[in-house]
């Protein structure tokens, strides 16, 4: 008996060094992984929704760009969410109430696309609202995965950022290629339909939060919100207005905000190199496997690589990389040979690897800097930034996408688009001092001058020494 429970006790360490990274498998856990996967597998309706506005509801290359940074909006204002879930609980409860309304709402709004939505008004209230239910939910499965990794020693850092980016990205992987292949049996309203079940995923996971009731004393009984929220406030300004959070934040906006030629480029893959749906759903599948090497190889070998080092080769990589896409826009690749197919799986799968790894690192970075008490704010507040720059990189591609002429069938300035926009990628190394350097990030903060979040860093900087990521 002794040596079957010794034995057992090995297995389950086993299980829980290898695939939950050194993280326990309670029920908590398990709902948070359980966000994220669904986070990951509503992109069964990714290219539903594409083919739903260009296909049904005509709009140009222009128009989807435009709608999509429309519906980028509630990624924008994630620190509201978590401002009202650290300060303003319902029914006692910071978390688990705005899971379950953010599951319902993310119901509502597929169901509405696979019924009522006939205009492109309706269509971007309702992906709108949508995009508004996995911002609400990733703003509260964060402020958990925050309050866990702040307990991480060095051995396990960025652990449990992994481990949660893992789970969107075999969510992701799961429904990569049916994304495709139910288009070529289905319409895309039945795939709205079928996507509409997965919210209330949610809504279900949301009750194995552990979460206790906030007390209230009786005599502040009608003063419940002020004091906390004048304390978020506070905590939010003596962060924000630190140079040395202000500084990388404004770097890793510039990075993301450069423009893109994403949607000029759908439309020239349907269009133009009449790339099928199920084709398609195959890119996403490799782009999903590519994101879970990324988060492999971040975990196990680049989690301490210093982040100016980390962004400038992922930089001028990218940026070298992306020009091979003038082969294709080009028909080059035909004279030496290649495939349009498999030179567009082969890009992919690349650009995919480095951009996950490189978000891994802003991940550690964000959740380091988050005090008690204010973790979906903060956290929802650097994050938020990175997804506004993603709004100005939809916008600036836009804008140039209209001054080339490109529209649905006139791709003749294509390669001027592409060409622009991935030399635009290295504007922003000129300021990657703004970046922390090696040494800054265990170096302790010298009299007078004030750490990233002084309660926080003082406490890291005395019990991990010799940490290379205390940010």
């Amino acid at each position: 008996m002794v040596l079957q429970s010794s034995g057992l006790s090995k297995v389950k360490d086993s299980l829980r060094q290898k695939i939950f990274l050194g993280n326990e498998p309670n029920a908590e856990l398990i709902a948070i992984l359980t966000v994220y996967f669904v986070q990951g597998i509503l992109g069964l309706s990714r290219l539903a929704v594409s083919f739903f506005l260009k296909d049904e509801l005509l709009l140009s290359p222009v128009q989807v760009s435009a709608l999509l940074g429309i519906v980028f909006l509630p990624w924008m204002i994630k620190p509201v969410f978590g401002f009202i879930s650290d300060g303003l609980p319902i029914f006692g409860y910071r978390r688990r109430p705005y899971l379950i309304l953010s599951g319902i709402l993310g119901t509502a709004s597929w169901v509405s696309l696979a019924t009522i939505v006939h205009t492109s008004w309706a269509a971007t209230l309702a992906i709108a609202l949508s995009s508004l239910s996995v911002a609400m939910s990733d703003v509260i499965v964060d402020s958990l995965v925050v309050e866990r990794a702040r307990g991480e020693s060095q051995a396990t850092a960025g652990s449990l950022q992994s481990l949660c980016w893992g789970a969107s990205a075999i969510g992701g992987l799961i429904t990569a290629y049916f994304s495709g292949l139910l288009l070529q049996y289905f319409t895309t309203r039945t795939v709205f339909g079928i996507t509409a079940f997965f919210p209330l995923i949610v809504s279900g996971v949301a009750w194995l939060i552990a979460e206790s009731p906030i007390r209230k004393d009786s005599q502040d009984s009608n003063q419940t919100n002020p004091l906390p929220i004048k304390h978020q406030l506070g905590q939010l300004r003596q962060a924000i207005t630190q140079k040395t959070i202000w500084l990388p934040t404004v770097f890793v906006f510039i990075w993301q905000a450069t423009p893109n030629a994403d949607s000029a480029f759908f439309y020239f893959s349907t269009n133009e190199l009449h790339f099928e749906p199920e084709f398609l759903g195959r890119v996403h599948l490799v782009t999903s496997f590519a994101s879970l090497a990324g988060v492999w190889i971040f975990q196990r070998f680049l989690k301490s690589i210093p982040f100016r080092v980390i962004f400038a080769w992922s930089t001028v990589l990218s940026s070298i990389l992306g020009m091979t896409m003038l082969l294709l826009v080009t028909h080059t690749n035909r004279l030496l040979g290649i495939d349009d197919h498999w030179f567009s799986l082969g890009d992919s799968l690349i650009l995919t690897v480095m951009g996950k790894i490189t978000f891994m690192q802003v991940m550690v970075l964000a959740a380091r800097l988050c005090p008690p008490g204010v973790e979906a704010t903060l956290f929802a507040l650097l994050m938020s930034v990175f997804n506004s720059a993603g709004t100005v990189s939809q916008a600036f591609g836009a804008l140039i996408t209209y001054w080339l002429g490109i529209t649905a069938t006139n791709f003749e300035s294509l390669w001027l688009l592409v060409l622009i926009t991935n030399l635009s990628t290295l504007l922003p190394l000129p300021f990657i001092n703004w970046l922390p350097a090696a040494q800054e990030q265990t170096e302790t903060p010298k009299d007078g001058e004030k750490a990233f979040v002084p309660d926080l860093m003082s406490e890291l900087v005395l019990r991990e020494p010799e940490s290379k990521i205390v940010e």
